[in-house]
C-alpha cells in the first residue's frame, strides 16, 4: 500500500505562529498577549495559543463572529459610539503585547455604514490606541476566501501569495530573510537620514515634504507582518504640491480609487477621488489633523508583487511610496494628531516614470533603488 503524502496548509499555521510570537512580538515569561481575529483564523489562533504558552506567556484570545462589527455600527446608540467599555481600557493598559489578525468573511462588511458613525467611534477610542501604541504590537493577515476573491485570486493562489510575502517559503526560514531585509533597510535609512527635503514625482504627482530632524523607522517585521518599509513623519506644515494615488484602497470596506490630493503648507486644500469621493471628503473632515500628512513610507518588499486590496500588504510593495493623512507615529518625531490614519499608495515602479529624491539625489527610480 502506497503512503499518501501529508501536506501542510499554506501558509503553515505553526510556522506563522512561531514567527509572530517569537520574531515579531518576542513574547517573554509572564507576558499577557492580547490576540484579536475572527473565527476564520482558527488554525492560526490555535497555533498562536501554543506558541505563546511555550514561551511562558498568557495568550488572551478575542474572537469576532462574522458580521459582528457591522452589527455593532448598525445597532449602537449614539452614546455607545462616543464611548467604550471600561474593560477595553483595562485590557489595553494591562496587556504587554497585542496582535491583530485580519481574517475577513466579507472585505466589504462595513460598506453602506455612515462614515460619520465610524469616525465617531474612532475619535472616542483614541485612548485605547494611545495605550496600544505604547506597547509591543503587530498586525498580520490570515488568508480567507473573501480576501482571495477581493485580490482576484483563487484561495490556493492567495495562500501562496501570503506565504511568499511573509517569507515563510524561504529555504533558510523566514527569520533570516527578515533580518536580511532589515539590514538593507538600515542602509537605506543611512542615506535618508541627512536629507531635508523628499520629492515624489510621477504622472499627476509632484510633492515635496520636509523631513529634517525627523526619525526614519526600519519596519522589518516587528510590527507588521508582512513588512518591508522605512517610514517617517514629515514636518506637519511642509507638504506642498500634488499627489495622485494610483493603487486603490478599501478603508472600512469602501472602495476608493484615483485619489488626488493637493497640499499647501501642509494642509489638503483640494481633494477628489474617481471612486468613493463622498467617503474621502467625509474622512478628511473628521478632525483638523485629518487634512495633514502623518506618515511618508517607502515600500521595499519585492516578495509582494501586486496589490491585493489590503493596505497591510499593498503599502509594502517594493518600488512604491505611501503617504498617510492623519495620525503620526510618535517614534518618528511626528506631532500630527487625528482619529484617522489612512495610507494611500503612489506607484513608482517600472513603466510609471516615477522617482523619489532626497535633496535632489535619486533614491528610487522606475521601481529600483539607486
Amino acid at each position: 500500500m502506497t503512503d499518501i503524502p501529508v501536506t501542510r496548509p499554506i501558509p503553515d499555521p505553526a510556522a506563522m505562529a512561531d514567527l509572530l510570537a517569537g520574531y515579531c512580538l518576542e513574547v517573554e515569561h509572564g507576558q499577557q498577549v492580547l490576540i484579536r481575529s475572527t473565527t476564520l483564523a482558527a488554525p492560526l489562533l490555535l497555533e498562536l495559543q501554543r506558541a505563546v504558552l511555550e514561551r511562558s506567556g498568557w495568550p488572551i484570545l478575542r474572537i469576532e463572529l462574522p458580521g459582528q462589527t457591522r452589527g455593532y455600527y448598525e445597532h449602537a446608540q449614539d452614546w455607545q459610539l462616543d464611548d467604550f467599555p471600561d474593560l477595553a481600557l483595562s485590557e489595553a493598559k494591562r496587556s504587554h503585547a497585542q496582535l491583530g489578525i485580519q481574517a475577513p468573511d466579507d472585505v466589504h462588511g462595513l460598506a453602506g455604514i455612515d462614515p460619520r458613525r465610524l469616525a465617531r467611534a474612532q475619535i472616542a477610542r483614541r485612548p485605547l490606541r494611545e495605550h496600544t501604541m505604547k506597547k509591543r504590537w503587530c498586525s498580520t493577515l490570515w488568508p480567507t476566501a473573501a480576501g482571495a476573491a477581493h485580490a482576484g485570486m483563487s484561495l490556493e493562489e492567495f495562500e501562496r501569495f501570503v506565504a511568499s510575502a511573509l517569507f515563510l517559503d524561504r529555504p533558510a526560514g523566514p527569520v533570516d530573510a527578515w533580518r536580511e531585509l532589515g539590514r538593507f533597510q538600515q542602509d537605506l535609512i543611512s542615506r535618508l537620514k541627512p536629507a531635508k527635503v523628499i520629492r515624489i514625482e510621477a504622472p499627476g504627482t509632484d510633492l515635496t515634504l520636509d523631513v529634517r530632524k525627523r526619525t526614519w523607522v526600519n519596519s522589518d517585521g516587528k510590527r507588521n507582518m508582512p513588512s518591508g518599509e522605512v517610514f517617517t513623519g514629515p514636518l506637519e506644515t511642509s507638504a506642498n504640491g500634488r499627489i495622485r494615488f494610483t493603487i486603490p484602497s478599501s478603508p472600512s470596506g469602501v472602495d476608493v480609487q484615483g485619489v488626488e490630493l493637493e497640499f499647501k503648507d501642509g494642509v489638503v486644500v483640494h481633494a477628489r477621488a474617481d471612486v468613493g469621493d463622498d467617503y474621502l471628503q467625509q474622512v478628511l473632515a473628521t478632525d483638523e489633523g485629518a487634512r495633514r500628512v502623518g506618515e511618508l513610507g517607502i515600500g521595499t518588499n519585492f516578495g509582494i508583487t501586486r496589490p491585493i486590496g489590503a493596505i497591510l500588504f499593498d503599502e509594502k510593495i517594493g518600488g512604491t511610496v505611501h503617504v498617510a493623512v492623519g495620525r503620526s507615529y510618535p517614534e518618528t518625531g511626528g506631532k500630527n494628531e487625528s482619529a484617522i490614519h489612512w495610507d494611500m499608495i503612489c506607484d513608482l515602479r517600472k513603466g510609471t516614470g516615477g522617482r523619489l529624491t532626497a535633496d535632489g539625489v535619486p533614491i528610487l527610480e522606475d521601481g529600483r533603488f539607486t
